[in-house]
């Protein structure tokens, strides 16, 4: 009986440690895709922006 116990509490404990490390990966992703989508958004923005002021000038 307290071997069945033992082995519960383990199981029950690699889970949890198994889903907070999942829980991290995935807020590791979640944070490298927002820096990649800012710095797009950056690059970007001052062609759209030089484009714009272009267009604007033509008009």
């Amino acid at each position: 009986m307290l071997n069945l116990e033992f082995i519960s509490a383990y199981l029950q404990a690699q889970t949890r440690t198994e889903r907070g490390a999942s829980l991290v990966e995935y807020a590791l992703l979640v944070a490298l895709i927002a820096v990649v989508c800012i710095a797009a958004v950056t690059a970007l923005g001052g062609r759209a922006k030089s484009n714009f002021s272009s267009i604007a000038a033509r008009i």
